[in-house]
């Protein structure tokens, strides 16, 4: 078990003088959310940011409540990117970053977010003092009674960890701290990195791109700050929950995979990718919710009857050739596929990123927060997880670096 948090502690300098400030590009993507929009623009807007060195570009996902004319009425200077259907979130802050030109430091906001009236200078100005390439803000609820977000880690299969999610505010949430990544709802980073790491993965479409984007930052050798005095209110899933939930559980299963897949080192894939897959297969059975499978156990079949009469008998009540699952599990399923589908595709991604690290695994293991969180608390579930991490010699390794933030077999 590691020391507490303090050990990721970083100090963060004095305000940086107007003057100082470099011109941000805002990049919101936006998707059917007008309502939304307009509140986060308006509290924008209010920020003690210098106005004219705040750039907006909106990136629109082929709207159908009228967001684009509306846009170009109420926000007249703001850079518009319409696109005619939803090409996914990590392609519009893409598009968006192209379209601020050559704007040093690259702001991404969602659009169901509003921030409080420091939010931008405080966020920025770790990266002006050149403490870090990139940065997240202290997200919370929309009455700012509980946390959202306040900073990233993962567990060691690519599952996401909002740090301090649901809790309230306090002491123990506001001191700057390394981080493996930052909430892509409210996060900056410096254009000269962001080019450096081809922007987003265009191949996740959207979910767990901020964690990718960060977890490769890092293996940069760039650090990533959570900065607690850049507050803003997120309506959580905002835009999401308008989409089926098994639409969004695909993505979310095949995209932490991806992470994984990504950016461990061969050591560390080998020992843990049948973990991982194992552990996607058995999630996926739980969700399938299967009450009863004898049909498909011959050891509980009963005598077989012969003759025409049974033979008849049987071709009338033939069991069909398909079974019905729970969509959920449909959706994990999918997602294992679009992983194990395209194996020389993901390879040359993973080559990609692995040809320009500078840092080793051990030393990002720290920043994960919860490596051995247990995702699921079925019984079978945990048992798979901790038998297999023992017989790889994992278990020992990640240990070491869960900081005690709870039980994470629970």
């Amino acid at each position: 078990m590691a020391d507490d948090l303090q050990e990721l502690n970083v100090e963060h300098g004095p305000a940086v003088a107007n003057e100082d400030l470099p011109v941000v590009a805002v990049v919101i993507v936006n998707c059917d959310g007008r309502q939304m929009l307009g509140t986060c623009l308006e509290s924008l807007d209010a920020s003690d940011y210098p106005a004219d060195k705040i750039q907006v570009v909106v990136v629109d996902n082929g709207s159908s409540d009228g967001s684009v004319p509306w846009l170009q009425r109420a926000w007249p200077d703001a850079v518009i990117v319409a696109n005619d259907r939803n090409l996914g979130f990590t392609p519009a802050c893409n598009q968006g970053a192209k379209a601020a030109g050559d704007v040093p430091l690259l702001a991404f906001l969602n659009n169901d977010v509003r921030v409080d009236r420091a939010w931008l200078r405080e966020l920025v100005s770790p990266i002006v003092r050149g403490e870090c390439a990139s940065t997240g803000a202290q997200m919370l609820n929309p009455d700012g009674t509980k946390l959202d977000h306040a900073g990233g880690g993962t567990n060691f299969h690519g599952i996401a960890v909002a740090h301090g999610y649901q809790d309230p505010p306090g002491a123990d949430y506001d001191t700057p701290r390394r981080v493996l990544f930052a909430c892509g709802g409210a996060m900056a980073i410096t254009r000269e990195v962001f080019e450096e790491l081809d922007g987003f993965d265009e191949d996740f479409f959207a979910y767990y791109d901020d964690l990718d984007i960060g977890w490769r930052t890092n293996l940069l050798g760039h650090e990533v700050h959570y900065v607690p005095r850049a507050t803003c209110r997120h309506d959580h899933s905002g835009t999401s929950r308008r989409f089926p939930p098994e639409q969004i559980r695909l993505l979310q299963v095949r995209n932490s995979l991806l992470c994984c897949l990504k950016a461990y080192d061969d050591d560390h894939l080998d020992r843990l990718l049948p973990s991982m897959l194992a552990l996607a297969m058995r999630r996926m059975y739980v969700f399938a919710r299967i009450d009863d499978d004898a049909e498909f156990r011959i050891e509980k079949a009963g005598k077989r009857e012969t003759g025409k009469l049974a033979n008849w008998w049987r071709k009338l009540t033939k069991k069909q050739r398909t079974w019905s699952i729970d969509r959920i599990a449909a959706g994990d399923f999918h997602g294992i596929n679009d992983v194990l589908g395209r194996w020389d595709h993901w390879m040359q991604r993973r080559a990609e990123v692995q040809r320009t690290r500078k840092v080793d695994d051990e030393t990002l293991f720290r920043l994960f927060l919860n490596p051995l969180w247990c995702i699921e608390g079925e019984q079978a579930y945990e048992q798979l997880q901790k038998g297999l991490l023992e017989r790889s010699g994992m278990l020992d390794v990640l240990s070491r670096h869960e900081y005690g933030l709870g039980d994470p077999f629970k």
